[in-house]
């Protein structure tokens, strides 16, 4: 009785050994042939020119191809007016327009001002995050909505900076 149970543990790992090599071998060859390779098209686009910007204006610019907005009181922005830690301060941004298809927060005063960017497709407009603030600054949010821009701000004091601070 003793021998048949030692077979069995015996025979389990090479039989694991065996279909794990199997499985390696049939990937390798799928890859291979490009069926599991990553493809370009299906990446979004990367706004690098956004997010290296310096300034507010120039980061809008970069982002949406217009720095044009107007204030919306159909933007709501729900942010602390006190951040207790300047490291995650959290943000809740919605917009009760038709049509939205993009948002973007942005702080006034960080060194790269561009906090977060989303776009929507048939979405409702609601984003939620959280980001770092250098030093007390206005958070700016802009909405294009109907191929218009639209924005708001809320200032947000900072006690001690979260970027480097």
């Amino acid at each position: 009785m003793i021998d048949f149970l030692e077979a069995t543990v015996i025979q389990h790992p090479r039989r694991t050994f065996l279909k794990n090599s199997l499985a390696t071998a049939v990937l390798m060859a799928v890859g291979g042939t490009g069926l599991l390779s990553a493809h370009r098209a299906l990446a979004a686009e990367w706004p690098k020119g956004a997010f290296t910007a310096r300034k507010l204006e120039d980061a809008v610019q970069a982002l949406f191809g217009s720095a044009a907005t107007s204030p919306s009181a159909s933007i709501k922005l729900k942010a602390p007016t006190q951040a207790e830690n300047s490291a995650q301060v959290q943000v809740q941004v919605s917009a009760e327009m038709p049509n939205v298809e993009a948002m973007a927060v942005f702080v006034e005063k960080n060194p790269s001002p561009l906090v977060a960017h989303a776009s929507f497709n048939g979405a409702e407009g609601y984003f939620s995050a959280r980001m770092k603030m250098a030093q007390t600054s206005d958070v700016v949010v802009v909405v294009k909505s109907g191929g218009k821009l639209y924005t708001t701000r809320q200032n947000i004091k900072v006690t001690a900076g979260g970027c480097g601070g």
